[in-house]
């Protein structure tokens, strides 16, 4: 029992200086200042302005001044500051929570001065990588679930036929056969809906970056709108009826731009954003719906 607890005295030996450590080095920041624990700011301060008469470099040029003058200076910093002054004999008190002492005093002298900037852009660049992974691990995924059914190899099949005149030369080696199947099957791919090759372009933090240019590209596009078809009552460009329509069937970008064209002009020309003509649109559908069963 005697021995466990002088083992126990002695850990706590050793933990002090490393409590004490982190804040002065090895020394003590009150024996530098030459003071006691209970000592007033005021006493502190004058400690400090007395030892820089005597020790500051611009005072004393002795090599051996200029290396105490920079740990009075670093004391005198710790314990001028209420709340570190605080932390500090928090950290001789317990001197058993070492890990914790560590992380206030970490906290207090690192993490104001961390540039909330390099922060973001760090967070930014770390969600965009994650993302980018993610993007490109289902695209794969799910090519390689489209390149297994009978769909996909018909259509190499028949883009090939198209491409070959449905001739084979058998002058050509197995790599040259292997080249065109691959190219075959990335045109093939690009074809496929529903399926996106990951872009940049979708990154959160690329999306960051470029938010003042959308923001501003949304608000000159709503103004024009106002502009055009609110004040001067002009008629629709195809382009802005094509993008009413969408809007209209709350129908998602890319299933919008995969219709073919002739569907595309016949729905354009109902115009499915004015409400009576979007009620017998849906009214329209439900009945062919219903004829199919």
């Amino acid at each position: 029992m005697a021995a466990a607890s002088h083992l126990l005295s002695l850990f706590f030996l050793l933990l002090v200086p490393a409590s004490k450590a982190i804040y002065c080095d090895e020394d003590d920041c009150y024996d530098l200042l030459g003071l006691k624990q209970d000592a007033n700011a005021s006493d502190i301060k004058k400690a400090y302005y007395k030892l820089s008469l005597k020790y500051h470099p611009d005072k004393n040029p002795d090599p051996e001044s200029r290396k105490l003058f920079v740990k009075i200076a670093n004391a005198y910093e710790i314990l001028k500051d209420e709340s570190t002054r605080e932390q500090y004999d928090y950290a001789i008190e317990h001197p058993e929570e070492v890990f914790y002492n560590t992380a206030q005093y970490y906290r207090a002298y690192y993490g104001h001065k961390t540039d909330p900037r390099a922060v973001l852009i760090g967070l930014l660049l770390i969600v965009s990588a994650f993302q980018y992974i993610n993007q490109l691990t289902r695209y794969n995924q799910a090519m390689e679930s489209v390149k297994q059914t009978p769909a996909y190899k018909n259509r190499l099949k028949a883009l090939e036929f198209e491409r070959t005149g449905g001739i084979a030369s058998k002058k050509k080696g197995h790599k040259q056969v292997d080249k065109k199947v691959e190219e075959l099957s990335n045109e093939v791919e690009l074809q496929i809906h529903g399926v996106e090759k990951p872009s940049v372009w979708r990154l959160y933090g690329v999306q960051f970056i470029l938010l003042p240019y959308s923001i501003g590209k949304a608000l000159t596009w709503k103004i024009c709108w106002f502009w055009r078809y609110r004040i001067k009552k002009l008629p629709y460009t195809w382009e802005d009826a094509c993008y009413l329509t969408w809007i209209s069937l709350q129908m998602p970008v890319n299933t919008w731009k995969n219709i073919d064209e002739p569907r595309k002009e016949d729905l354009v020309r109902r115009h499915l954003w004015e409400k009576s003509n979007m009620e017998r649109y849906i009214a329209e559908t439900r009945k062919e719906s219903k004829r199919r069963r």
